[in-house]
């Protein structure tokens, strides 16, 4: 391929998105090439603190508990209060969360803030989503959430080595930086970026029309979305295990610290490299296809672990689950706007966000488990069990749901025909017609 075609296909991926969606872009990257706190805690806790290695774990465990809590209470104010309140709202509480674990040095309370700070950073995550929804026309809504998580590994890229080269500067000097970000990404969302939420609906003669109540339990309810959110959990444990797992693998095989430290730098560096090649790959391919697609190679990547016996061969597997990773995030994301009514956006992201989180919690201490306990090559079939079983239920359970494009338009397999249609039939047409986050 050539530089002309390789410029060409790096333009077509990009454009044709609305100016809103680049001011959110925009946020994401500042806001996380400032992210310290949670790369820098467990080395803040231990080695600057004096507190256990115990302890540092929990603080990580706590701020994914955080999470669960406020992935939900995000996506009801997404709802409730609106996009930009929600979104400019709880950066300012993760950034004085930041700012607070500069000085507080108790460990109660450092978890609470570290507690805290997990439930701000996830509950503006469903606002974000429900905002790429709003404003981006719905057959780019998957490209604009791989656009949008190419920025926050970008911007975690450079966090990652910024963080590293100024930390003789004190990790406290971090957090503050940290919250210094926060903020300015809050200052550009509250500046920049429009509310988006839908308009009341009205009818024929300008009347409200009375929208249906959506609660939690209304959501959980959406047997297609229900799946999907299950669905995701068990991808979401498998890809999160080899955080915990790996280094603990390489070095019961002699590997020093540093060679894991490379290792797993590959998964940044594919990620920002290839990301938008990927993108564009997988563009308009049916989405039972790519998220199937996607838990195979999580399933073969983990699992192929056991086999590793080198830096070279472990970096090899996190290549694999990375694709698999770079594929799985924006088309989970387009899957859950497609399956949600329009005035339900926030809350229907809140409740998938939700089981990422839930996955950050119980995933860490599975993983840590059975390595201690069975031994590392049982972790690694699991996750390879666990990744199949779920390609498997995409692609049994969500074909219909998913089967069309919003607006009747069928999705294109690999390898297949445009316009011919993926799945048994198109009952999920009805569906996709609704309005969608």
């Amino acid at each position: 391929m050539s530089i002309d075609s390789l410029r060409r296909s790096a333009r077509a991926t990009v454009s044709g998105l609305p100016q809103g969606f680049w001011w959110l872009w925009l946020s994401t990257l500042v806001n996380r090439t400032g992210a310290f706190v949670l790369t820098f805690l467990s080395l803040y806790l231990t080695v600057e603190l004096g507190h256990s290695a115990w302890f540092a774990g929990l603080g990580v465990a706590l701020h994914g508990l955080g999470g669960v809590a406020g992935s939900p209470l995000g996506g009801m104010l997404t709802d409730r209060w609106g996009r930009r309140p929600t979104m400019v709202s709880m950066h300012l509480a993760a950034a004085a969360c930041a700012l607070l674990l500069a000085v507080v040095t108790s460990a109660w309370g450092i978890a609470l803030v570290v507690l805290l700070m997990g439930v701000a950073i996830q509950a503006v995550r469903p606002s974000i989503n429900a905002t790429i929804a709003d404003m981006v026309p719905a057959h780019d809504v998957r490209r604009a959430y791989a656009l949008n998580y190419w920025a926050l590994n970008l911007g975690f890229a450079i966090a990652s080595i910024g963080g590293g080269a100024a930390a003789f500067l004190g990790y406290r000097t971090l957090f503050v930086v940290d919250a210094v970000a926060t903020v300015l990404c809050a200052v550009i969302v509250f500046l920049r970026l429009p509310e988006t939420r839908p308009e009341a609906a009205v009818d024929r003669h300008g009347e409200p029309v009375a929208e249906e109540k959506v609660s939690m339990v209304t959501v959980l309810r959406d047997a297609p979305f229900r799946t999907l959110v299950l669905l995701n959990l068990l991808v979401c444990l498998v890809f999160t295990a080899p955080w915990i797992g790996l280094p603990l693998t390489m070095a019961d095989q002699g590997l020093s610290p540093s060679s894991y430290g490379v290792v797993i730098a590959v998964n940044g560096i594919v990620i920002v490299g290839f990301q938008l090649l990927v993108n564009k790959l997988t563009d308009k391919r049916s989405p039972v296809l790519l998220l199937s697609l996607s838990a195979l190679l999580f399933a073969f990547g983990t699992g192929a672990t056991a086999l590793a016996g080198s830096p070279v061969a472990f970096a090899a597997t996190v290549v694999v689950w990375t694709v698999g990773e770079m594929i799985h995030v924006p088309t989970n994301a387009a899957a859950t706007a497609r399956l949600a009514p329009e005035h339900a956006r926030g809350r229907y992201q809140g409740v998938m966000g939700m089981s990422w989180a839930v996955a950050g919690f119980v995933a860490p201490i599975g993983a840590g488990a059975i390595v201690d306990g069975p031994g590392p090559d049982v972790l690694w079939a699991a996750t390879a069990a666990i990744g199949v079983v779920s390609a498997v239920g995409y692609f049994t359970r969500l074909r219909k749901a998913l089967s069309e494009e919003p607006g009747g338009e069928t999705v294109e397999a690999f390898g297949g025909v445009p316009g011919e249609a993926v799945g048994e039939d198109t009952a999920g047409a009805g569906r996709a017609s609704q309005p969608v986050p």
